[in-house]
């Protein structure tokens, strides 16, 4: 947006006495997304001199609300485009959704179905009508939660993956990749929902650990010339009703025990049919008996034995999961009613050997949880193997980098074992695949534009494919396809590649390997430099979250209940790079008390240096004048750096802690609280502690914007005071633009870090043994220092030590010429600090209310002891019992000992 646009709008005019006395996030975070969006600031800005830093989204599906996996994605892009921002680089973050295929039409069906009806009924054309119904209302709920959670992209380039233009895209990978020879329409064993009725992808299967039997069967071979006796093998599955589709039994070629009878004949028991025994080296010697059954119909390994051995391939189990014809006496029946029925017949034959609980992972359905069944479909099909191997080179040579790095090893494995990808799916919503029979010559036409008459013969009775592609078939395009690809457009020239591909690690394979193969492939260069992969989002007890658990938490209540700022701040900090990490809601609530303490220290110091004015002076300009001003200038530059390089090496959640440790302790606990005993100084001093508050102030918000963008964007615009006849300075003047601070060479002060550190330690012993000895907080309390080398530094701070530690003037010494009579020692590095007691305590009154603690705990410890020296008590109470009064008995010891200690110290 121009200038001049931006100039328009119009916003209140903040100043000190404005700033309300409690932080309340609803009242900020609508009016300043609105003021970001509108005033264009998720924009890029051109900058020629820097490279652009560009993120796509990774886009959700439109089946609903967002998660919490949403959040931390969002959190963290968020946090990386708003750093780049501030740095000045040419940020662009894409934004988008996924139609999501099978989820989709899986929602769609089953609101349908409430209705009474269903897609078959509707027909494909009207069902489409109400899927984008459905799309059109959830693509604008997901935008507007995106927006509540503060992500600053451009929504001016949101993409969706059936947009026109991304259809565009799809069809030209299909086309090309076909023209290349790696796609193939073939027959394939693959993953089959008979309840979506539809191929599945693996990200679409859900594998659960399921309590099962491993059922061992005895085969009977088929005698030979010189055999008196019936030999059998015996094999172990765990899915029994596939014996009826077995067409060889596998043993591995190094297996002793079998080695006599490969190449002869087994019979699969109750149908009869002779099977040979091979020799496979896939076969497990340690499974079961060593020896495995083969049906190639219903497995993959047995499928490409198989392939190997040109076994036939026999399918017991059909589409919808009922038993075909080829199943025999069970044809007709459920797969778990004919394993039921087969497994008793088998019995009664005297051919089970043996049955065993088992665990099975069993392959579940991700969207409607029916147990898939591998089945041999003729399906559409990616070669995979030489798009993979100039992936694995991306990464091998560090043209890619994983962060964390660990996970080098699992995307080099799966693209080094990858296996074809089947992509067409049975489903209407969705890509359909660009590929037209015709019913006169039975060829196939694969065109990029729509085909009306056959391209052999020109015939006109042509239908399309009615499948449609995998959902991954689109968004493995996402990082070009969202730029205008396959156009020469300004944006792709200009942003491709991306920066960061942010995600979870779930999805390395299915999604983030395969956007590489296709960036390399047609793009001719990897489509970004950095895949960065966080962790899932577990609850409190670190399970993972599902509505059958009643343990998902929705982000939008937790954003309406404590604050945007706060939520983002917790998924940010409690996370490290490809580590699960527990949402707990302490934190949360600690996280928002850290945006009001941010609310409170800032509000305290706009009104505490309103009168002495100034504006708020360039961290470079500021001149330290007291060992406070020094201290916290070095603790600001190393955090600046710190945070820097933190944040450049995707470390965001110790980047985040360090700020909050720095405003919360250095800033607000220390450096405030020393500037209000210098803000009673003479006019020079009360001048640049203003300006160090301010300075100070000024550079912590913008460090904490990325994580905290809505408290600290209203706090900044405060801080800056703008008046209406400033206005012309708001579109440069809005922190979510404001530079990124850098380290100042002149602050380098490890003198003054290691002084004002001693100061610390000294302040917090007396403050401790205040607290130890009840002293009143209002009783100022006598202290003798022995201070040695840092006598005249301690006698220079004395101001403070009475303000932080609530103290007479300290004595100080460089050393004491004898011992401090009735005074508790403390010691603070080398310096030796004595509190005389009286001056704490009256002494008498003290000794005799110690007498008194002292007498009970001595009572309670000798009723304990001989309670567990009972040994009728000790051989019948429960163990834990006994370990408890065990624990009070422990204490009671310890705090007689605490008691007699200090005792001894105030008696002298």
């Amino acid at each position: 947006m121009a200038e001049q646009e931006q100039n328009t709008l119009t916003m209140p005019t903040p100043s000190a006495a404005d700033l309300p006395k409690a932080y309340e996030p609803q009242a900020v975070e609508a009016k300043w997304y609105r003021f970001w969006e509108e005033g264009g600031y998720f924009k890029p800005r051109p900058n020629p001199e820097r490279k652009p830093f560009v993120i796509s989204m990774p886009p959700p599906n439109v089946t609903g609300a967002l998660h919490l996996g949403h959040g931390i994605t969002s959190t963290v892009e968020d946090i990386l485009i708003r750093y780049h921002r501030m740095l000045g680089d040419e940020t662009l973050w894409v934004p988008g959704e996924d139609h999501a295929g099978i989820a989709t039409q899986t929602v769609v069906e089953r609101l349908i179905a409430k209705e009474g009806t269903d897609r078959h009924k509707l027909g494909r054309e009207a069902f489409l009508e109400r899927v984008w119904q459905w799309v059109h209302q959830y693509k604008g709920r997901i935008q507007d939660q995106h927006r509540r959670l503060g992500a600053s992209c451009d929504w001016s380039r949101e993409r969706f993956t059936l947009d026109e233009g991304l259809s565009h895209a799809v069809r030209e990978v299909f086309v090309s990749l076909y023209e290349e020879g790696l796609i193939y329409r073939g027959e394939r064993i693959i993953n089959w929902c008979p309840r979506c009725m539809s191929a599945l992808s693996d990200l679409e299967v859900n594998h659960v650990d399921t309590p099962g039997k491993l059922t061992y069967v005895r085969y009977p071979l088929k005698p030979v010339e010189g055999e008196s006796e019936t030999r059998y093998i015996s094999v172990a599955t765990t899915r029994p009703e596939t014996i009826l589709g077995d067409t060889a039994i596998a043993v591995n070629p190094n297996d002793a025990r079998y080695k006599d009878i490969v190449g002869r004949l087994a019979i699969v028991p109750v149908v009869g049919r002779e099977i040979p025994i091979v020799a496979d080296e896939a076969v497990d010697l340690a499974f079961g008996t060593g020896a495995v059954k083969v049906t190639p119909a219903h497995d993959p390994t047995d499928f490409e034995i198989g392939l190997r051995h040109k076994l036939p391939a026999v399918q017991v189990i059909g589409f919808d999961a009922i038993m075909t014809e080829e199943a025999g006496p069970y044809a007709g029946q459920d797969r778990y009613e004919a394993r039921k029925n087969l497994v008793a017949e088998l019995e009664r034959q005297g051919l089970v050997v043996k049955i065993e609980d088992y665990n099975v992972p069993l392959g579940h359905c991700q969207r409607c949880d029916t147990v898939v069944e591998p089945l041999i479909s003729k399906q559409w099909f990616v070669k995979m193997k030489p798009l993979a191997t100039p992936a694995i080179g991306a990464v091998k040579h560090g043209l890619i980098r994983i962060v964390p790095e660990r996970f080098n090893k699992t995307y080099m494995d799966w693209l080094e074992n990858i296996h074809d990808w089947c992509i067409s799916r049975q489903l209407w919503w969705g890509h359909r695949i660009p590929v037209w029979y015709c019913e006169t010559c039975g060829e196939m036409s694969v065109s990029r534009e729509d085909v009306t008459a056959c391209l052999h013969c020109h015939s006109t009775a042509v239908r399309q494919d009615e499948d449609v592609l995998d959902t991954w078939f689109s968004s493995w395009l996402w990082p070009f396809s969202t730029l205008g690809w396959p156009e020469d457009s300004a944006d792709l020239r200009r942003y491709y590649p991306t920066a960061v591909m942010e995600t979870g690690y779930d999805i390395i394979f299915f999604w983030v390997a395969r956007m590489v193969m296709a960036g390399i492939h047609f793009m001719g260069t990897v489509p970004f430099s950095t895949i960065y992969l966080h962790g899932l989002v577990r609850d409190a007890k670190g399970e993972k979250m599902s509505k059958s658990k009643n343990n998902v938490i929705d982000p939008l209540e937790v954003m309406d209940k404590f604050g945007t700022d706060a939520l983002r701040f917790t998924l940010a900090t409690s996370s490290t790079p490809g580590n699960d990490m527990k949402l707990i809601e302490e934190r949360i609530v600690g996280n928002r008390n850290f945006a009001n303490k941010i609310w409170n220290a800032s509000r305290f110091v706009l009104m505490s240096t309103a009168e002495v004015g100034g504006g708020v002076p360039d961290i470079s300009a500021v001149r330290p004048r007291t060992l406070a001003d020094r201290w916290i200038l070095q603790r600001l530059n190393r955090l600046t750096q710190s945070v820097t390089r933190l944040i450049n090496d995707f470390q965001l959640g110790e980047a985040g802690r360090q700020i909050n440790d720095f405003f919360w302790s250095d800033y607000c606990d220390w450096y405030v609280e020393s500037a209000k005993v210098q803000m009673q100084g003479d006019e020079a001093t009360r001048q640049s502690t203003t300006a160090i508050l301010r300075a100070v102030l000024d550079q912590s918000l913008r460090l904490l914007h990325p994580f905290m963008p809505f408290v600290t964007e209203e706090v900044w615009q405060h801080l800056y005071r703008l008046t209406e006849s400033d206005q012309s300075k708001w579109p440069a003047s809005a922190l979510i633009i404001a530079p990124w601070p850098t380290a100042q060479e002149q602050f380098v002060d490890e003198e003054a870090e290691q002084q004002f550190s001693l100061l610390q330690e000294a302040i917090t012993r007396i403050r401790d043994a205040r607290n130890q000895m009840n002293v009143e907080s209002a009783r100022r309390i006598p202290v003798i220092m022995a201070a040695g080398e840092y006598v005249t530094m301690l006698k220079e701070q004395s101001p403070l030590i009475q303000f932080l530690a609530r103290t007479e003037e300290p004595q100080l010494h460089v050393a004491l010429e004898s011992k401090v009579e009735q005074a508790m020692g403390l010691l603070a590095g080398n310096v030796e600090i004595y509190l005389p007691l009286a001056g704490m305590v009256d002494i008498a009154k003290e000794l005799e209310r110690i007498d008194k603690e002292i007498t009970q705990a001595q009572q309670e410890r000798a009723r304990l002891q001989g309670k567990l020296s009972n040994e009728n008590f000790v051989a019948k109470a429960k163990p834990e019992v006994v370990a408890k009064e065990r624990e009070k008995l422990a204490a009671q010891e310890e705090r007689v000992a605490k008691l007699e200690t200090r005792r001894a110290q105030l008696a002298g």
